[in-house]
């Protein structure tokens, strides 16, 4: 592999900020296909791939997820031409036998409660990790949010299933007028080791 250039590294990390405000541009059908196409190649645990997604875009699905989430938050998702919820799925080890066929015995790994709800957390919060920076490598702006009644989404969006939600987050072309002054980050060597 060869280092991304860093026109590259500006677009998924230096210059891109998490927006408050978006410009009314709708996202083609296709962009967001082309985005779940880049994000379900990331990896994960035994390729277990527990993310669930689902992008709101209409009006009334929208009003009903921004009634779930804090005061703060409802503008946003509003505002956001698409509004994602990403969920884990913890039925996901059914789906072992096609997503990790080379040794059937996948599934039994995790009939444990606790390793089932790690697995499918840990991975499916990867998998909306992917999810964002594959959407700015796609040109799209995201707009990551907590501050939402999870139970609420689960009942209105997942209802009958066990996905549980995990995060949201606001897609499009962001407004940088919206943006704060960026906040501090913490130095390597108060966040990192070499051992």
């Amino acid at each position: 592999m060869t280092e991304l250039s860093q026109a590259s590294l500006d677009q998924l990390f230096m210059s891109a900020r998490s927006m408050n405000g978006w410009h009314d541009t709708p996202i083609a059908l296709e962009k967001i296909h082309k985005l779940y196409d880049l994000v379900k190649l990331a990896p994960t645990s035994a390729n277990c791939s527990p993310a669930r997604f689902v992008f709101v875009q209409s009006l009334e699905k929208k009003k009903l997820l921004a009634d779930c989430a804090m005061e703060g938050n409802k503008a946003k998702i509003l505002a956001a031409p698409v509004t994602v919820i990403i969920g884990h799925d913890m039925n996901f080890a059914t789906n072992l036998p096609k997503l990790f066929p080379h040794d059937s015995t996948a599934p039994s790994w995790f009939e444990d409660r606790n390793v089932k709800e790690l697995t499918a957390f840990r991975n499916g919060t990867l998998q909306g990790g992917y999810l964002m920076l594959a959407a700015r490598a796609l040109g799209l702006d995201c707009g990551p949010m907590s501050g939402f009644d999870n139970t609420m989404v689960d009942s209105l969006f997942f209802e009958g299933t066990e996905i549980r939600s995990n995060f949201i987050c606001g897609l499009g072309y962001g407004d940088p007028a919206s943006l704060f002054p960026r906040s501090p980050r913490l130095d390597f060597a108060e966040a990192a080791s070499l051992v």
